[in-house]
């Protein structure tokens, strides 16, 4: 389904005499309980039937409730299985921005690593006093971070200066 019927299905219950009409047909299911003369529930009758909302049938009209559901369904998040594995890491693992816990799974801890990486510039030296602090935002054993960062290259140190020497860059 396509955001224009979705926003065509919406358009139809915002307007007033498609909205009584669709009530009508509902809650007693005949469309002139309305209110409204013939000719106007019949028009608002055909752009119901356009939109899916409703149906003829021999006895009159049907309301087409499994509509919604396509709908819903049209709007849906996508599903979980979408979700690449570095944003679950990601996801299972930062609360707020902040580390529950250091990732015991090296697989895990180099997705979390190279995020945290992020936040040093390349080609900007920083003293260990300011790397400290960024780390200390993720996590509250920033030492443990910055040997992490340090071991598997995405930090280099020399002289108690860092600077960023690898992980992935955002564009």
């Amino acid at each position: 389904m396509s955001d224009e019927q979705v926003r065509r299905v919406l358009g139809l219950l915002y307007q007033e005499d498609t909205l009584r009409v669709l009530s009508a047909l509902v809650l007693s299911g005949d469309p002139a309980a309305s209110g409204l003369g013939g000719d106007a529930a019949r028009r608002a009758l055909d752009r119901l039937e356009r939109g899916g909302l409703v149906e003829a049938e021999e006895k009159g009209w049907r309301v087409r409730r499994e509509r919604f559901r396509e709908l819903l369904h049209a709007t849906a998040e996508p599903s979980a299985a979408a979700e690449s594995a570095e944003d679950r890491v990601l996801r299972n693992f930062l609360v707020d921005g902040r580390l529950r816990a250091i990732p015991s799974r090296r697989e895990k801890r180099l997705v979390l690593l190279d995020y945290i990486a992020r936040v040093f510039e390349p080609g900007v030296r920083y003293p260990e006093k300011d790397v400290n602090v960024a780390l200390r935002a993720f996590h509250d054993d920033h030492a443990a971070l910055r040997r992490y960062l340090v071991d598997e290259g995405l930090l280099s140190r020399e002289a108690g200066v860092y600077w960023r020497s690898g992980g992935s860059i955002e564009v």
